[in-house]
């Protein structure tokens, strides 16, 4: 049995709106409520497109 359940969540940049940081930070703490937590963010391209993986007890 899994103890863990994941998520992936992709950030990517866009012309109009919120900076990256601020749209990640709102993502994080909306996913923060419902119990996951934050494993790591990677780069994926140079432009500031971020992938975050969280995780939550199964």
């Amino acid at each position: 049995m899994n103890q863990w359940t994941y998520q992936v969540v992709e950030i990517v940049p866009r012309m109009l709106g919120p900076a990256v940081s601020e749209r990640l930070q709102e993502e994080l703490n909306r996913l923060g409520q419902d119990g996951w937590e934050l494993v790591s963010v990677m780069p994926v391209t140079p432009f500031d497109h971020l992938r975050a993986v969280l995780k939550r007890p199964a």
